[in-house]
Order: C-alpha cells, then sequence, then structure tokens
C-alpha cells in the first residue's frame, strides 16, 4: 500500500505543453499596468509600460482562454506602443488592436463604413482592458530563449475561422469594456533616441 509521502509511484512530471500554433481560442485581454502615462499621445490611466532599458512603450497583455480544451490557460504578449528604432513595432501593435477591435465588434477589415470606422476608435487604453475576441496563437521565445505562447493575429469576419467558430451569429454580441466615440488618432511620437543619461520628454 503506497502512502502519500512515497512518491515512487506518482506520475512522472511531463514538460509543459504549449498550445499548438495555429489554434484559433476566444480570450479575454487584461493589461497589467506599468504605470506609464504621455496624455499627449493618449496613453492615460497607467496602463502603459516604459522600458527603463529599451526606451520603448508597450502594453503588458494577459489574455485568458475562455472555453475549450485550453480554457483557462493564459498567454501572455507585449503589444508595441513606441520603439526608439522605429514605427514598426509601434504599427504592429497598432495592427493588432485594430483586429482585435474588428473581431470582438464583428466588423470585416474591408468595412470603411462610417458606423464601422466609429467602432474602430476608443476613448482610451483602458477602453481594451477586458476586451473578448478571436485569437490565433502563434510560438514566440521568451527572454531565456525558451518556446512561448503568443498572439500576434485576431481572427476577424474576414477569416473562415471566424464564422466556423461562431456560425452565423458572429461575435458582434460580445461585450467590449467601454463605448467607441468618435475621435481622432492619437498622433505618433518621432522616434528620436533621448540624449546619454536623459529620458525623452514624453517619458517624464
Amino acid at each position: 500500500m503506497s502512502t502519500w509521502n512515497d512518491f515512487n509511484n506518482a506520475d512522472t512530471q511531463s514538460a509543459y505543453s504549449l498550445i499548438p500554433k495555429g489554434t484559433v481560442v476566444r480570450v479575454r485581454m487584461t493589461i497589467r499596468p506599468g504605470g506609464y502615462n504621455d496624455p499627449a499621445q493618449g496613453w492615460t490611466g497607467g496602463y502603459a509600460t516604459y522600458g527603463d532599458k529599451s526606451g520603448s512603450v508597450y502594453l503588458n497583455g494577459e489574455f485568458t482562454v475562455l472555453e475549450g480544451p485550453y480554457a483557462k490557460r493564459k498567454v501572455f504578449t507585449l503589444i508595441g506602443l513606441f520603439s526608439t528604432k522605429g514605427p514598426d513595432w509601434g504599427n504592429k501593435g497598432r495592427s493588432l488592436i485594430r483586429g482585435m477591435l474588428n473581431s470582438a465588434r464583428g466588423l470585416s477589415d474591408k468595412d470603411t463604413s462610417p458606423q464601422a470606422q466609429a467602432a474602430r476608435r476608443i476613448n482610451g487604453i483602458g477602453d481594451l482592458d477586458g476586451i473578448e475576441f478571436l485569437a490565433k496563437i502563434d510560438i514566440g521565445k521568451d527572454t531565456n530563449g525558451e518556446d512561448k505562447n503568443e498572439i500576434r493575429l485576431a481572427v476577424t469576419p474576414d477569416h473562415k475561422e471566424y464564422g466556423t467558430y461562431f456560425g452565423t451569429g458572429g461575435l458582434a454580441s460580445l461585450p467590449v469594456q467601454g463605448q467607441a466615440a468618435p475621435a481622432p488618432a492619437p498622433a505618433q511620437p518621432q522616434a528620436a533616441r533621448p540624449a546619454a543619461g536623459a529620458r525623452p520628454s514624453w517619458a517624464q
């Protein structure tokens, strides 16, 4: 008879399995606040994070899988807002957020109607905290070079997986925190590197 303190007959520990690349899951994003604000760029509420070493600004996203075989699993992804290396990272971040809004609000990326344009505007970063959408799982590397799950693509009505997952009902009825109000998109900062030992004016 085995006892609790004898682990010779316990199951062998298996490696933590990643969610397979390409898996489509419904997720809810929680922004892990970094306490950084720049009202001139529309970054308020302390949601953004400033990287002291890189000078970059980003959203630290925690994505919780809501249902299916991977329910309650979490995926962590940084969403770029600004990089001193150039506009690419920020542009990728804006592209992902556009996809998230399209997915959550049932919008085709090709829809340029006034209603669709209004739905792609947000009052602030806080509107994205708690947003639910369809995501396609990818695999990247963590800081130690180990494989980790990431989210780089939001699945929108333009993708066949969207209709397969939700049928004709779509995703438009899913709640999105906050209501979008027409407002001009904030200007993007210039990728100017601050002088040695000094933080840029927008990082104060």
